[in-house]
C-alpha cells in the first residue's frame, strides 16, 4: 500500500489555519468598541453569561475545521497498489547444504560453519527475487526441504530451520553424491533456459549410494550446471564436543575437504569450484555464483492510484452548512 499527495505544495497553506482561527479576536482588540450609555451599570454587570456565549467560539472552530480540510482535498490525497509485471526468465536454482556434524566447527562466525552458510545463503537468495529456487540438505542421506519457488519468505523460513544432522538425530555422514543427485532431480522437469546446482559442503564423500562424479554426469546430461563450494580452514578446528562427564567443550580435529571432487563435479558440469575459509569469503563465493548467473528478467511496475479527496470535502462541505446554520438560528446577532 502506498500513500501520497499529488500535490503536497498545497499543504503549505495549512500555515494560514492559526491565523484564521485568531482572526475574530484579532478583530475585536483592533476594532473600536461600540460605546453604550446606561446610567445604571451595575445591572449589566450582574448579568448572567447565557450558554450561546460560551459556545459562540464554537463557529469558528467549524469553520477552521472546514478550511484546513478543504486543503488537504486540494492537495489531493492518494492510495495506491503497486504492481510488478515481470517478462523475461529468470534462473532455477537449486541449493544443496551439507548438515553433517562436522559443519558444527567453531572458525566461521558467528557461530559455526552451518549458521555462517545459512546467513550467507538467505543473502543470496534475497537478491533474486524472480528465481525460482529450491532447497536440499543432506547428511548420510539426502533431503528436500523445499522445491523450486518465488515465494522465498517460505524458503527463507524453512531454511532458518535447518539444524545439524546431530541435532536431529539422523545418521552422521556426508553423502556429497545423494545432495547433488537429489538437487539435479529437483531442477530435471525445469524449462528454464538456465538451470544450476550450488553444492555447499566441508567434507568427503562417505555416505549414500550415488558415487559424486556419477550424480555430476546425470547434472551434465540434463544441461544443469553445478557451482561447488568447499568450506572449511586447513587443519586443526575447534568442534564442540561433550567430555564423560556431560560436560560441554571444544576439541580440535582435522579439517579434511575433498577439493579434487569437489573441482572434477564442477568441471564435468561446466561449473566453478571455489574454497571459502571464513564467512566473509563464503560470502564473496555466493556474491561471485551471483554475479555469473543473472536473470533474465525485465521488470516493469505500475501503481493505480484511488482518489481520498471526496473523503475530506464531504465532512468539510457539512462543517460549512453547519456552522452557516448555527450563525442564522442559535447563534443570530441581532443588527
Amino acid at each position: 500500500m502506498i500513500f501520497r499527495f499529488e500535490s503536497p505544495w498545497f499543504l503549505g497553506l495549512l500555515l494560514l489555519v492559526p491565523l484564521l482561527a485568531a482572526w475574530p479576536v484579532l478583530a475585536r482588540k483592533w476594532s473600536r468598541p461600540a460605546g453604550l450609555r446606561y446610567a445604571h451599570v451595575k445591572l449589566a454587570a450582574e448579568s448572567s453569561r447565557t450558554w450561546r456565549i460560551t459556545m459562540r467560539p464554537l463557529l469558528t472552530l467549524l469553520r477552521v475545521l472546514a478550511v484546513a480540510l478543504i486543503i488537504v482535498a486540494i492537495a489531493r490525497p492518494q492510495t495506491g497498489q503497486a504492481r510488478d509485471i515481470v517478462r523475461g526468465e529468470g534462473v532455477e536454482i537449486a541449493l544443496a547444504l551439507d548438515i553433517s556434524g562436522s559443519m558444527a566447527s567453531l572458525d566461521f562466525e558467528p557461530a559455526n560453519r552451518l549458521q555462517a552458510a545459512k546467513a550467507v545463503i538467505s543473502d543470496f537468495v534475497q537478491k533474486r527475487p524472480y528465481d525460482q529456487i529450491g532447497l536440499v540438505v543432506f547428511a548420510s542421506n539426502a533431503f528436500s526441504q523445499s522445491p523450486p519457488t518465488t515465494d522465498h519468505q517460505v524458503l527463507l523460513r524453512l531454511l532458518d530451520r535447518i539444524e545439524l544432522s546431530t541435532d536431529l538425530g539422523i545418521d552422521d555422514g556426508t553423502a556429497i553424491g545423494m545432495g547433488l543427485a537429489n538437487a539435479g532431480n529437483m531442477l530435471r522437469n525445469s524449462d528454464a533456459e538456465s538451470k544450476v546446482v550450488i553444492l555447499l559442503t566441508d567434507g568427503v564423500n562417505n555416505a549414500g549410494e550415488i558415487d559424486p562424479l556419477t550424480a555430476a554426469e546425470a547434472a551434465e546430461a540434463l544441461g544443469i550446471k553445478v557451482y561447488t563450494i568447499g568450506m572449511g580452514r586447513p587443519g586443526q578446528v575447534p568442534v564442540p564436543s561433550i567430555d564423560l562427564f556431560g560436560r560441554e567443550t571444544v576439541v580440535y580435529q582435522e579439517s579434511t575437504l575433498d577439493e579434487d571432487a569437489l573441482q572434477e563435479i564442477a568441471d564435468v558440469t561446466g561449473g566453478l569450484y571455489f574454497r571459502a575459509e571464513d564467512t566473509a569469503g563464503l560470502k564473496e563465493m555466493y556474491d561471485e555464483i551471483d554475479s555469473l548467473e543473472k536473470s533474465q528478467v525485465e521488470v516493469e511496475r505500475y501503481t493505480r492510484y484511488r482518489e481520498l479527496a471526496a473523503w475530506l470535502l464531504i465532512p468539510a462541505l457539512g462543517l460549512v452548512v453547519g456552522e452557516k446554520s448555527l450563525r442564522k438560528t442559535y447563534f443570530r446577532t441581532l443588527p
